[in-house]
């Protein structure tokens, strides 16, 4: 299962490791188990400090493993093969078990490190999807600074039963010791904000190490977000990033054809290079955390901008850089919200595996759309898109090859109403033919929603200017209309959405506040 490359890259990962790190798999019978055994015993090949035993620890499977360092249980559980996207999880998890510093911020630790009830969280992941290794990344480490704490990776494809069970339609979903804590599309900053909901007492900022004035705070870290904080960076000034997540939409894109000089990359691949790009520069980032508010300051006190962190945390700025991006738009009708994860989903490549042979709908006729389309016809039963316009937004190459499709079926010129759920399960979508007004019951087993990016922004309410959509307004500097806030990437009024032109901005935005220092210090 592991080829020679890769237990040549785990061995150089493994070589300064400075615990022995055992892995315990659970004996007993499973199809899947001989499988297992043999690439985890691949893999503890590369290193004496790797150990593989079978021991009967009443796990959930025989397909069931945790890690153990000097004879104690760390709270990192696996249930099933950790290959694909979640390999990096399992190799991340030895490494940091075994001594390699954390990737979590410090202030974020101490918040973790003061939950005192037990938790054992259960992520139901599936291996195609791109998004679920943060999420069970994050838990693992929140396992190794907490030992109240305990994190287990289910891959999906192998506990059919168990997702049943549960009505589980999207990943990553997690739960709470049993009980739902999140589901479909969830991010390490959302399961923070919970953590924080659930126990608001971590939040407490005392102990952390107050920052000195920055000269520039940039909230959000995709293409836009990170160029500014490198260009700031490179101008010797101080500099701190806030971000629920480096990379920003960027990681949810598959392929990237069109970012110049660079013929063919993915999001993953992009997020990494952007990630090590940052790593060569003295920048303050404070990953998975949210700016709640900013508070106007004056130069009187020595405080430009007070930014309110979701950590209780406030830093002061000379100025900020708005790089916050998009999200997926939802389309606001009645049982929307309510099945997001139980049949409503966002990511094709994520949840398509979980409606294998069933009916679905693609919201959404423009590039994403059809894309979705043709990605989902490949899983499941047949595909139905769904468009808002009498015709396609689509690029003409795309609409031709879903209309070659056997499994893909379009219906334009109709307005989605309503989905309609039964024993938490999406069942249908009532939509409106526009031209006669009649609403037509469409049965299905799940919706994927294509209608576009909104953008994050309405932590500026009442600070600076936006349009009715939610756009930052910004001049040709990206100043916005508040001295010292400029703006970048798809929050803002910029036109074309391409991480080229992101960038671009970004680095303007940089330019513009290093500027704006200059003149009124």
């Amino acid at each position: 299962m592991l080829n020679n490359d890769i237990l040549t890259a785990v061995k150089n990962y493994t070589e300064n490791m400075t615990n022995k790190v055992t892995l315990v798999l659970q004996t007993g019978e499973h199809k899947k188990r001989a499988e297992l055994h043999s690439f985890l015993t691949q893999l503890c090949s590369v290193s004496d400090n790797l150990v593989l035993t079978e021991r009967d620890e009443q796990l959930r499977s025989p397909i069931s493993f945790f890690l153990e360092v000097e004879g104690e249980r760390n709270g990192i559980y696996f249930s099933g093969i950790p290959s694909g996207h979640e390999f990096n999880s399992l190799i991340l998890a030895i490494l940091q078990s075994s001594g390699t510093e954390l990737k979590l911020d410090s202030t974020l630790t101490k918040m973790v490190q003061k939950i005192k009830d037990k938790l054992h969280f259960e992520v139901f992941i599936s291996l195609s999807c791109h998004n679920c290794p943060d999420v069970v990344q994050s838990l693992n480490q929140f396992s190794l600074v907490n030992e109240n704490i305990s994190a287990e990776m289910i891959d999906g494809g192998l506990f059919k039963t168990l997702i049943d069970e549960r009505n589980i339609q999207g990943v990553p979903s997690v739960y709470l010791n049993g009980e739902l804590f999140a589901n479909g599309k969830i991010d390490t900053a959302q399961l923070v904000d919970k953590l924080i909901e659930r126990f608001p007492y971590i939040v407490a900022a005392d102990g952390n190490e107050p920052l000195v004035l920055q000269d520039i705070t940039v909230i959000g870290a995709g293409p836009a977000g990170v160029a500014a904080a490198i260009y700031a960076a490179r101008k010797g000034l101080n500099v701190t990033m806030v971000a629920d997540r480096i990379g920003g939409q960027v990681k949810d894109t598959v392929g990237i054809e069109n970012l110049i000089s660079v013929p063919k990359t993915t999001g993953a691949e992009l997020t990494g290079n952007m990630q090590a790009h940052l790593s060569d520069y003295d920048i303050n980032i404070k990953e998975f955390l949210r700016v709640d508010r900013i508070e106007k300051g004056t130069k009187d006190n020595n405080a430009w901008k007070k930014l309110h962190l979701s950590s209780g945390e406030v830093i002061e700025s000379k100025t900020v850089i708005v790089a916050t991006g998009a999200k997926w738009r939802e389309l606001g009708i009645p049982g929307e919200k309510e099945n997001i994860g139980s049949g409503v989903a966002f990511c094709p490549h994520c949840d398509g595996p979980f409606f294998k042979g069933k009916d679905v709908a693609v919201v959404g006729g423009g590039n994403s759309g059809i894309e979705a389309a043709l990605d989902l016809a490949g899983m499941v039963n047949h595909v139905t898109v769904f468009e808002f316009l009498p015709e396609l937004k689509a690029d003409k190459v795309l609409v031709d090859k879903a209309l070659a499709h056997e499994r893909i079926t379009i219906i334009k010129n109709v307005a989605a109403k309503e989905v309609i759920a039964d024993s938490g399960k999406v069942v249908a979508l009532a939509y409106e033919n526009r031209a006669s007004g009649e609403i037509v019951k469409h049965n299905l087993s799940g919706i994927f929603v294509q209608i576009g990016l909104m953008p994050n922004s309405d932590f500026l309410q009442g600070i600076a200017e936006r349009t009715k959509h939610g756009e930052v307004i910004i001049d040709e500097r990206c100043q916005t209309t508040e001295p010292g806030i400029f703006a970048a990437g798809d929050v803002t009024t910029v036109p074309y959405k391409q991480i080229v032109i992101a960038m671009g901005e970004g680095a303007k935005a940089s330019l513009s506040a290093f500027d704006y220092i200059i003149r009124e210090s």
